[in-house]
């Protein structure tokens, strides 16, 4: 197990891609980020309330989770949101604890969905204006 998640934690870094900040779908169909807070804690951790609007249906197609990422594209934290929010949009949820290296003064976070993946815009957060 512990070999698997070392291979998993290397792939994704390896494998990392700069993200496309220009290319992407406001349609709902696909996860949008429409705001995010972003904190640091006394600790130099930091907290992100991240809102998410998408066009969930139940079950079979749903926002499943938001990510975010360093400008090169490696990810330094994952949220999953674990159930559909057909009558919540746009919700918010939170993720806390999450250790940004202290050189980054931008990060990108961007939403997904189970049934499209990621492709909706990307939301840039300004760390160093905090």
């Amino acid at each position: 197990m512990r070999t698997l998640l070392l291979l998993s934690l290397f792939a994704s870094s390896v494998f990392a891609e700069k993200p496309d900040l220009d290319t992407y779908s406001t349609s709902l169909e696909f996860a949008q980020v429409t705001g995010v807070l972003a904190t640091q804690k006394a600790d130099g951790s930091w907290c992100f309330g991240t809102s998410v609007r998408h066009n969930d249906q139940g079950w079979q197609h749903y926002a499943d989770g938001w990510q975010v990422l360093d400008p090169d594209g490696n990810q330094i934290a994952f949220r999953l949101l674990g159930h559909p929010h057909v009558n919540e949009q746009p919700f918010t949820r939170s993720k806390c604890n999450i250790s940004v290296p202290s050189e980054l003064s931008k990060v990108i976070v961007r939403a997904k969905c189970n049934k499209h993946g990621y492709g909706g815009k990307p939301f840039v957060v300004n760390l160093k204006s905090r």
